[in-house]
């Protein structure tokens, strides 16, 4: 074993530093969207016998995994190059990340997403990295990844959080590290480029002024609507409470002693027993009984409301989506309307993880084929299924059109694969449409072109008899005559 080289120990020693101070940042986003924060971290002193009239209203999960919901890759476009676009997504597909949502879950709920290029002894493959456990580092004046730092935990231990290993990416080399700080595996980097790909949630030009160290870039897709979920679950508690104390009529007697409450038999009644009888027949003339008023509920339910509207004006979903009925027609119109400020959010959500696939692939393509391949993805794009909530049939008559319509040179405005594609089609379903319809034409063709067949009265047939669909040479050089008649004399 040896140590790490003085600059790479620097980095390693920062960038786990930032690492460990971000942990409580991480911590308190992923108890929200597991809905698992305390009314005691919401500034309430809740007695020990009302705990379980706590209620915490999961909204933050409800916007995560709305907004994932519409986060579907189905493919990639690199230029003309189709045969290169095909071989990428099968990559994608074979390293199981058409179907894994994690990063992009990872990607709304921390703000960032991570994947990593990995070259190993089972072969070269894309990981998705929590952002709990790796952090990138950018050159200050350039801009570009100069290093990224992966901790390992061993998440099935019962101190979970204990770093095992850590891994160092820098754009020579990447370097596997023991807990020492002692180096175990070195791997030369082919490209020069830190095979780690960052996606960051909505960046600005420079890290927010107010944020304080470790001065993460990103921003969670949590952010707005913490503080109401917070509001709400005060309401709700409270509303529980009530509930149990004022929305039931109170009764009371005056009077009465503990005797005075029996059964047919005599036999003493408990006190829960005394309380909830529907009849008090009381033989004590002295006794008095009275009841309370029950308090209306309203307030409460109108303070839900009101956190549920403003927690859907900040994250642009529908009310509907918080619990409210919906107040307008249920017309496709409507729901786009409702739609629009989630839709247009989640597309820019798709161009940043777009841009993450896209140079995920291209570092892949430079490792297995080379530098050309690779210079061919500087053309690429990820293609995504819609955001919106379309119907099919307005899909398909929009599409319609715009493939029906010719221009000057009667040829449609929207090529045949460019409408499938605009109609939501994926790479694969593209493929097997196009074979089918190369296998209806042909079927077609055959159908109009039939073999010749001899009607007796060419001359071929003199010279020797054409077999039929025979071409008149052939039919010649069959009876032992030469090709060409006299010219061949």
């Amino acid at each position: 074993m040896a140590w790490l080289p003085d600059k790479a120990q620097d980095m390693l020693r920062r960038l786990s530093d930032q690492l460990y101070g971000a942990a409580e940042m991480f911590g308190r986003l992923d108890r929200y969207v597991d809905g698992q924060q305390h009314l005691r971290q919401l500034g309430l002193a809740i007695p020990p016998e009302l705990e379980r009239f706590t209620v915490i209203v999961n909204w933050p999960r409800v916007v995560a995994e709305s907004r994932v919901d519409r986060l579907d890759l189905k493919g990639f476009r690199v230029g003309d190059n189709l045969k290169l676009a095909d071989d990428a997504w099968d990559f994608w597909r074979s390293s199981g990340l058409d179907e894994d949502q994690t990063s992009y879950l990872d990607f709304e709920v921390f703000g960032r997403s991570f994947k990593t290029v990995e070259n190993d002894e089972t072969g070269l493959h894309i990981e998705n990295v929590s952002p709990i456990d790796i952090l990138a580092h950018r050159d200050p004046v350039t801009g570009r990844l100069d290093a990224a730092l992966r901790r390992y935990r061993d998440v099935d231990d019962y101190d979970f959080m204990s770093t095992v290993g850590w891994r160092l990416y820098l754009p020579d080399r990447t370097y596997t590290i023991d807990t020492n700080y002692q180096v175990r595996s070195v791997v030369e980097n082919p490209l020069g480029i830190v095979p780690v790909v960052p996606a960051y949630r909505n960046p600005r030009t420079t890290i927010p002024l107010h944020k304080t160290w470790p001065r993460l870039r990103g921003t969670s897709a949590l952010t707005d609507v913490i503080d109401l979920t917070d509001a709400c679950a005060r309401d709700l508690t409270n509303a529980q409470v009530a509930q149990e104390t004022h929305a039931v009529p109170q009764r009371g007697v005056l009077g009465a002693t503990k005797g005075d409450f029996v059964d047919d038999e005599g036999n003493p009644l408990t006190t829960w027993e005394a309380y909830f009888g529907r009849i008090w027949a009381l033989g004590n003339p002295n006794a008095k009984t009275f009841e309370f008023s029950s308090s209306s509920m309203e307030n409460f339910e109108r303070m839900v409301n009101l956190y549920a509207r403003l927690s859907s004006g900040v994250t642009g979903l529908p009310p509907n989506y918080f619990g409210l009925a919906a107040d307008d027609a249920a017309s496709a119109d409507a729901i786009r309307s409702r739609e629009a400020k989630l839709v247009k959010s989640i597309e820019r959500d798709q161009r940043t993880l777009g841009r993450q696939a896209v140079q995920t692939c291209r570092l892949v393509a430079g490792l297995l084929r080379g530098e050309k391949a690779m210079s061919a993805f500087d053309d690429a794009d990820a293609l995504w299924y819609d955001a919106g909530t379309p119907t099919v049939a307005q899909r398909a008559d929009a599409v319609t059109k715009l493939f029906a319509t010719a221009d000057p040179t009667g040829r449609p405005l929207m090529p045949r694969e460019m409408a499938w594609e605009e109609l939501g089609w994926g790479p694969e379903k593209i493929a097997r449409a196009k074979k089918l319809l190369e296998s209806d034409e042909e079927g077609w063709m055959q159908g109009y072109v039939k073999p010749e067949v001899s009607d007796g009265l060419r001359s071929d047939v003199a010279d020797g008899g054409a077999k039929a669909g025979e071409r008149p040479e052939t039919a010649q050089q069959s009876s032992g005559r030469p090709a060409g008649g006299d010219m061949a004399a």
